[in-house]
């Protein structure tokens, strides 16, 4: 287990890996961000975190003086790139990876609501490199959870870095209007075809060690998920909250918004495929 220890220390976990967790635990972040250093002699930091004084001091200590040639950002929810400025200002090193995106979309993960100082050197498009001493980091583009989240490629040992497209705790939240199930799942079929990866790093919960199997149970379980609305719309259940009563029984309160917005981001892909309609605050079936 990796994602229960202690915050702010360097764990090394391959040759060419090192984590550190930052102290930023909550309902949507498990234990906190963890952001990971790629390199020996210089590195890539991915994901810098929260913009949190104490975080910043624990990855400079642990860069220790060593070259960081990129700080790359999988996408940019405030759990994820606002330390990207300040580790710049220490390191010199230029901000590369996804695309600046800001939504008036705080929803009911406040915690989660996008970076708006995130202003990168440089995007990274689908298939581009940055390089350092024995270390090749590739973009992957998966949107879904954002439309701007990218996965990155240690094109040396097979290690992908997977953001929260992937995670090791829990499934990802997909809310509209910018989140997307079409284009989640669509990316959830894209790693399967990637044979290469044999093990992923994602941003919150432990390393996922049989990546092909996880994928795929969680292209299972949204299908699943989809099954579901459409038998309690066949019911006569149609709106958003009384689906969620259903279909979450037991969760916890607290993540009864975040649920609700996965529902519905069910349901628009539905409405795209021309199986349902909404009806005001309330959606119903098409006949087929």
């Amino acid at each position: 287990m990796t994602d229960d220890a202690p915050t702010g220390l360097a764990m090394t976990l391959e040759p060419l890996v090192t984590r550190v967790l930052a102290n930023n635990p909550s309902p949507f972040t498990n234990t906190g961000t963890q952001t990971y250093l790629v390199g020996t002699a210089d590195l890539a930091v991915i994901d810098p975190g929260p913009d949190n004084a104490e975080h910043l001091a624990a990855l400079l200590t642990a860069i220790d003086g060593r070259p960081v040639r990129a700080i790359l950002c999988t996408h940019t929810h405030r759990d994820h790139s606002p330390a990207a400025p300040a580790l710049k200002a220490a390191t010199g090193a230029p901000i590369i990876g996804c695309a600046p995106l800001v939504l008036d979309d705080a929803g009911p993960r406040a915690d989660a609501s996008f970076d708006t100082g995130y202003a990168p050197d440089a995007v990274l498009a689908d298939g581009e490199q940055v390089a350092g001493q024995g270390w090749t980091l590739t973009a992957v583009a998966t949107p879904g959870h954002t439309s701007n989240h990218l996965c990155f490629a240690l094109e040396e040992s097979g290690a992908l870095f997977t953001g929260d497209h992937v995670m090791g705790w829990s499934t990802t939240v997909v809310g509209p209007p910018d989140g997307n199930m079409a284009a989640y799942m669509a990316s959830l079929e894209r790693l399967l075809a990637r044979e290469q990866d044999r093990i992923y790093y994602p941003a919150h919960g432990d390393p996922i060690e049989r990546p092909q199997r996880f994928v795929r149970g969680l292209a299972g379980h949204r299908k699943q998920r989809e099954g579901q609305i459409l038998r309690l719309l066949a019911e006569g259940i149609g709106a958003v909250p009384a689906m969620v009563a259903r279909m979450y029984v037991g969760l916890d309160p607290q993540l009864h918004g975040a649920a609700g917005r996965s529902v519905l981001a069910h349901l628009l892909d539905l409405q795209a495929r021309g199986r349902v309609e909404a009806a005001g605050d309330s959606w119903r079936l098409l006949p087929e």
